[in-house]
């Protein structure tokens, strides 16, 4: 992957549809036009559910589960690794996220022989720095690459444990029973680096007091110097190292004053709770999800019907309600092609993991093995479309 991504003489990244293949008996997704999918697989403390639908010419979001071995020590942490990848002005980032986060992570956790925040964050720097390095060989010949960058979210599942890492505005939303009635509650864990949300403006007002353009209203929506909505994220170095914020770099991205300290931030909110009896299952997606649907009507879909296809069927209900929206029927809204369909929403991805109260325990789990599972999302080539060549990058956010 990283020999693709290195291919200097190449005008744009075109992986091939075989950069999907899975590994493992519990890894089989299935693809109809624009959507792949995984109905239901094994992890180690339950099952899990993957769907994915492009909408970009080229596929931005990018996806993972990995169940087994947390670590290269047989007797270091086992559990399972969730990672959505919604990347933005490109694929290149959250395709490199996808190929490198869980290596560092496992790197970094066989160091420390033990699962923990900061084997996470360190997963999370080492990633960062990667594709800055990455960036700095490709610069001299692929100047936009600098522009192109990718929100991460993470779970991991071990010894009892639920560890939530999030860099952007992908989400993920627990479904908890409330005994006493029955309901299942939605709780969001994460937490959304946007600069619609006003902490978060202030948070860049306190960071760059001497900016007061840091956030901009463009077209009634908040933006980071009028540019790009995400405060935090992978990539985006235009915005982080000075000396990729000038020419050749297309100059809707590049600033008028010289950049004095970085923009975005590349550190992760992390979340750590210990996961209870009644903690159901979890929603991990990307923003394309959540503008369609609240957490709880996400949390009522899952929980009303079966296991098997739970993530597609969330896909189905934003696709639905994206239609709507535009007064048109969803028969309709299937037969437009990428690229153009990204007028009617975004790439969609969405991991469902259930939890198995009888494994989610750190004894039960660490006793329990079955064979390692690693499936990525969205077997779906990413060939560009002939409606929008490859060299336009699209306005980020």
């Amino acid at each position: 992957m990283l020999a693709g991504l290195m291919n200097l003489g190449r005008a744009c990244w075109q992986p091939s549809s075989s950069r999907y293949g899975h590994s493992g008996a519990d890894a089989v997704g299935r693809q109809d036009g624009l959507l792949w999918y995984k109905d239901i697989g094994h992890h180690l403390n339950g099952e899990f559910s993957m769907a994915v639908v492009q909408a970009n010419s080229l596929l931005e979001d990018q996806s993972q589960v990995e169940s087994g071995p947390l670590s290269s020590l047989e007797s270091g942490p086992h559990g399972t690794f969730v990672g959505v990848y919604d990347g933005h002005g490109g694929p290149e980032t959250s395709l490199y996220v996808n190929e490198h986060l869980f290596h560092h992570l496992k790197r970094f956790s066989t160091e420390q022989q033990s699962m923990s925040a900061d084997v996470i964050k360190k997963a999370f720097q080492a990633t960062e720095e990667g594709f800055l390095s990455l960036v700095a060989k490709q610069w001299p010949v692929k100047p936009q690459i600098a522009a192109v960058g990718s929100c991460c979210l993470v779970g991991v599942i071990c010894g009892g444990n639920l560890y939530v890492a999030n860099l952007g505005d992908s989400r993920v939303v627990l479904g908890r029973l409330v005994r006493a009635t029955g309901e299942v509650l939605a709780i969001q864990l994460s937490v959304e680096h946007n600069a619609s949300v006003e902490s978060i403006r202030q948070e860049l007002y306190s960071i760059h007091p001497d900016d007061p353009q840091i956030v901009v209203l463009k077209h009634n929506v908040w933006r980071v110097k009028g540019i790009i909505q995400v405060s935090r994220s992978i990539g985006d170095v235009y915005l982080k190292k000075a000396e990729f914020n000038r020419e050749p770099l297309f100059s809707k991205f590049r600033l008028r004053e010289p950049l004095k300290r970085p923009i975005l931030s590349g550190e992760p909110s992390i979340h750590v709770q210990a996961l209870q009896p009644y903690d159901q299952f979890l929603i991990f997606a990307s923003d394309g999800l959540w503008e369609h649907l609240s957490n709880q009507e996400a949390v009522d879909i899952v929980r009303r019907h079966p296991r098997n296809g739970s993530a597609r069927r969330l896909v189905k209900a934003a696709l639905q309600a994206a239609a709507k929206k535009r007064e048109m029927r969803y028969s309709d809204l299937k037969k437009i092609d990428r690229g153009v369909r990204r007028h009617f929403h975004d790439d969609i991805t969405v991991v469902v993991v259930f939890l198995d109260s009888n494994l989610a325990g750190g004894a039960a789990a660490s006793s329990f093995r079955n064979p390692a599972v690693s499936v990525r999302g969205g077997g779906i080539s990413v060939r560009p479309s002939s409606l929008a060549p490859c060299a336009t990058l699209p306005e980020l956010g």
